[in-house]
């Protein structure tokens, strides 16, 4: 089903979440090829962009393939996000600009001030948006958790709302719920409830069945994936073919899956310096063979590798093993 936000036209339902580490522009791509309505990028600090390294220039680079795209930002303080988002909306030219209001990891982002530490401030809330909203032309969206260590989902919705927010994502978990318990729906229809901008769920999707659930459940406009996605792409065609469609999700072989982790390295490949690249390929390999028979031990192995020649010798012989 096609929505909106404000004048950005979305094909379906499915939404790529702001994952940091995951979601460079060759992960996008994969999933975009999947079909995905809605792409966001992992955020990049506010103060990072102010000061524009070359590695602060790479987590910013996206391609037209990956339309519509949200690029998000997290950092605590207006006139960082002021500067950031100004940049980025001219330099970048990305169809939205996301605020992150829901990272929960201290040293990333809460130690700082930012991230979901910024839920404790609802002034500080509608300060932060209203600036980027006034700094940029394009829709200004922001993403939640439900508290910091309270609900208080609702009212930080109404907030963004009156600031401008064009769009809400919600992740109906505290910052001090961390990923420790499954997530509350029920935050996500209350918010839906209380606002007249789209609003996206998140939060334990790990399956077109899951995002058919949410839908129903909360009423919300779109489902965001996050931790379901990794090494599992076809979630997103699985999810739009069901939402859209009603075609059921069929098993993926494992050659099947280790042609994507080929296709995705190639990507890395052409895309990082010798020094990340192979960091990239072990991490992204063990995504990819999660689940199947002895996945376990070829973790294991996968992390043993020193070169991408040893690494993919190692995965089609491993492949090679397994009856599907």
């Amino acid at each position: 089903m096609k929505w909106k936000i404000d004048n950005v036209k979305i094909d379906n339902q499915v939404v790529l979440a702001p994952m940091a580490g995951i979601c460079d522009s060759a992960y996008r791509r994969i999933i975009k090829s999947m079909g995905c309505g809605l792409i966001e990028t992992e955020m990049v600090s506010t103060r990072a962009v102010m000061h524009l390294n070359r590695k602060t220039r790479e987590m910013l680079e996206m391609t037209d393939f990956e339309r519509p795209i949200a690029q998000q930002i997290f950092g605590s303080d207006s006139e960082s996000f002021k500067t950031a988002s100004s940049y980025i909306a001219e330099n970048m030219n990305p169809d939205i600009i996301d605020i992150n209001m829901g990272c929960p990891v201290t040293k990333v982002a809460v130690k700082s001030g930012a991230g979901s530490a910024l839920l404790k401030s609802p002034e500080k809330v509608e300060e932060i948006i209203q600036t980027v909203k006034d700094s940029v032309s394009i829709p200004v969206t922001v993403k939640i958790r439900s508290g910091w260590n309270k609900n208080n989902a609702v009212e930080i919705a109404k907030i963004a709302e009156k600031s401008g927010a064009s769009a809400i994502a919600v992740h109906p978990r505290t910052r001090q719920q961390r990923y420790d318990i499954p997530s509350d729906w029920s935050i996500i229809k209350d918010v839906k409830d209380n606002v007249s901008i789209p609003v996206i769920g998140n939060g334990d999707i790990r399956s077109c069945y899951d995002a058919k659930a949410m839908l129903e459940i909360t009423g919300c406009d779109a489902i965001m994936i996050g931790r379901g996605v990794l090494g599992n792409p076809w979630i997103i065609k699985q999810c739009i073919d069901y939402l859209d469609y009603g075609i059921k999700p069929e098993r993926i072989a494992s050659r099947e899956k280790l042609d994507m982790f080929k296709r995705h390295a190639d990507m890395i490949i052409g895309n990082y310096e010798d020094k990340v690249v192979m960091h990239k390929l072990r991490t992204n390999a063990a995504y990819y063979m999660k689940n199947l028979h002895g996945s376990q031990e070829i973790k294991k192995r996968i992390f043993q590798t020193t070169t991408k020649e040893e690494l993919f010798d190692l995965l089609e012989n491993y492949v090679k093993t397994l009856k599907y």
